[in-house]
């Protein structure tokens, strides 16, 4: 990653129409040139102001300008041309391929398009290298420490640079201990409360009307565990969330999805089994049966991953004495 001096550069570009075309929809195109350079680019009318080392905003300029020149000629501009540009100039590119490089020197970072995410235990940080090493991952331990959060980082960095087409999350729709009967509305308003916390997720990742238009474009999907069946799913970042609470069929049909070109994390509480009595947790038949499967990762997390409020990790601790001893 770049060390230079961090200065701001200023590019204007006379046609506003053609800018719109080299920013790309949703700004994809900005977004795949500032990971692969570790820059910031902040669009201002018909200017684009670069943030960061001098090195890099050269090597983004050159990029820019080229594309721009081929939106004069009357070329489209896609995902290909500005690899094409980057491979020109090897020195500039910080792109997710070199992510792990990047990892090597000890500094872990997930670019979304709200934040840029940081792992804060050893743990964490470790399952984030093995969600970009794997095509499959698990991350099992207690709430709060950062599973399911992470994993949504991920799937979102992946979208915008180009390495997914799309992000699907999904839950097993188990009610936690509680009868809940029948509820009213539409077959989406049924099973969105059991999708919340995923939606919290995408939201603090993504733009409001952003995700509003991926989610109507099914670039981004949420939907109940049982909905998966039949698909196979390729070119996507999967997640299937609360998955101590799948069974054991759900969990094989869920595995078997997994399609070309996708990713798949799989995150759970082996504590937290809402499954009727004498049901098993597809999630602890997956881990006994996976475990010595080569490309498959599985990370693990204790209380002291946990990173919401401290007497969250303490009552952790608690029920975990409480089982030992009993």
């Amino acid at each position: 990653m770049s060390t230079g001096t961090l200065t701001e550069a200023i590019l204007e570009f006379p046609d506003n129409r053609l800018l719109i075309d080299l920013c790309g929809e949703f700004d994809r195109n900005l977004t795949d040139i500032e990971a692969r350079t570790g820059i910031q680019i902040l669009r201002r009318g018909n200017q684009l102001a670069l943030h960061g080392p001098e090195e890099s905003q050269a090597a983004a300029r050159e990029v820019l300008n080229a594309l721009y020149q081929r939106l004069e000629q009357g070329r489209p501009v896609g995902r290909d041309d500005i690899d094409r540009e980057f491979r020109l100039h090897p020195e500039a590119d910080e792109s997710p391929a070199n992510q792990l490089e990047m990892f090597d020197g000890g500094k872990v970072e997930i670019k979304t398009r709200k934040k840029l995410i940081e792992p804060r235990t050893d743990a964490q940080k470790d399952y984030v290298r093995s969600l970009y090493q794997n095509e499959l991952c698990f991350g099992i331990g207690p709430a709060g420490t950062g599973k399911t959060y992470l994993a949504v980082a991920v799937g979102v960095n992946m979208l915008i640079t180009g390495a997914v087409d799309k992000i699907i999350l999904c839950r097993p729709a188990v009610e936690a201990g509680e009868r809940l009967g029948f509820l009213p509305g539409t077959q989406e308003e049924k099973v969105d409360p059991y999708m919340q916390p995923l939606y919290d997720a995408l939201n603090d990742f993504l733009p409001g009307k952003q995700l509003a238009k991926m989610r109507e474009e099914k670039i981004v999907e949420i939907a109940p565990l049982a909905f998966m069946r039949g698909r196979t799913l390729s070119n996507a970042f999967v997640v299937l969330d609360e998955a101590q609470n799948a069974t054991t069929m759900q969990m094989k049909m869920f595995l078997t999805r997994l399609g070309e070109g996708s990713r798949m994390t799989i995150t759970g509480d082996r504590t937290q089994i809402d499954l009727p009595r004498g049901v098993p947790s597809g999630l602890q038949d997956a881990e006994r049966l996976l475990k010595t499967i080569d490309k498959i990762g599985f990370n693990y997390f204790t209380s002291a991953d946990v990173v919401r409020h401290p007497l969250v990790a303490a009552i952790i601790e608690a029920y975990e004495k409480d089982v030992d001893g009993a």
